[in-house]
């Protein structure tokens, strides 16, 4: 079975690495984490503090986690601005008949 990791843990690891001065083989002996993995981590919050956020990652530091729940809030608003435009126009297409049957 494939073990999971939060980001908060993935962001702790990759800091023994950068700020702490920690070989990659010596954190991931201390975290039991495999290189392979630590590396990619390391990877991610670098691009991520460049600004890039990797395809079909979960972003590992806070504001990049910050970022993916702001555009997704900003998807879910415009998905629902949509919904109501479509039934305001319903709507007042429904009082347009009403009026003009109202008229003859």
């Amino acid at each position: 079975m494939r073990r999971t990791f939060s980001a908060e843990y993935k962001a702790e690891a990759v800091k023994l690495v950068i700020e702490r001065g920690y070989s990659v083989s010596q954190a991931c002996r201390e975290l039991g984490v495999g290189e392979t993995a630590l590396r990619r981590w390391i990877s991610q919050v670098q691009a991520e503090q460049q600004g890039y956020v990797l395809a079909g990652s979960k972003p590992i530091s806070p504001e990049q986690q910050r970022i993916r729940e702001l555009e997704n809030r900003i998807k879910e608003l415009e998905e629902d601005k949509d919904i109501l435009k479509k039934a305001t126009a319903i709507l007042m297409s429904l009082e347009n008949k009403n009026t003009k049957s109202l008229r003859r």
